[in-house]
């Protein structure tokens, strides 16, 4: 039996550091359109939809092709609101209008490394667990990290591996900050995508990047350009 799947993107108006932000130019067209083109060209979402309380945003996410159903709540549009709550919000918002979708991808607005054919293999993944979560390693162990301490001097946070070889310390990832895949059925029991069958995507250093400063900003888009010469 088929399943239907919905792409929730994320897009509110605010932003601190990065003025208008999600639809600020990137490359040449605004922000958003990546993740909204990679949703729709993945070609497993029943539905691609932008979650937003910005008027122009909507109208930027209708134009690229998704729909905005609804709008995003006041409680969901501050800065306090989690993306599980926005999550929550938009299913919920669906099954008032009757609609049901066994799985989702929560998808932000800012990932323009983010590609179709990722997006697919998440949701085939999602076939296995019950979540899946892009991640990559960390480019250097954190367990042989250090920190200033209350004097101003240097220590290690882990000492007992200053003599560790990089390469006997077990790998750890972290969470890309680009899309969350979960069964529906799992994140309303949950109350969140980070559930007990939790899958990894491992993506690549080439294909990740923080965009949280301007100066984040300028890296990617050198890096974008770089990548698609």
């Amino acid at each position: 039996m088929s399943t239907k799947n919905l792409a929730i993107i994320t897009a509110r108006g605010g932003s601190k550091r990065i003025p208008r932000k999600n639809i600020k130019p990137f490359c040449g067209k605004p922000i958003l359109c990546y993740s909204i083109e990679a949703a729709l060209s993945s070609g497993v979402f029943d539905e691609v939809m932008v979650s937003t309380d910005d008027e122009e945003i909507a109208q930027v996410a209708k134009k690229a092709g998704a729909k905005v159903p609804f709008f995003r709540s006041a409680e969901t549009a501050d800065d306090y609101a989690s993306t599980d709550d926005v999550i929550m919000e938009v299913i919920k918002a669906y099954q008032q209008i009757g609609q049901h979708f066994d799985s989702f991808c929560c998808i932000y607005p800012t990932a323009p490394f983010l590609s179709s054919e990722r997006l697919r293999s998440a949701m085939e993944l999602l076939k296995e667990a019950d979540s899946v979560m892009p991640v990559v390693p960390f480019s250097y162990p954190p367990q042989r990290g250090l920190i200033v301490n209350d004097a101003g001097f240097v220590e290690r946070q882990f000492p007992e591996y200053a003599t560790a070889r990089s390469q006997d310390l077990p790998k750890i990832y972290h969470d890309c900050g680009q899309f969350y895949a979960c069964r529906t059925d799992a994140f309303l029991a949950a109350g969140t995508t980070d559930v007990e069958r939790l899958l990894p995507l491992v993506l690549t250093e080439l294909e990740v990047q923080d965009i949280d400063t301007m100066e984040d900003w300028e890296l990617a888009e050198l890096k974008y350009r770089m990548l698609h010469k």
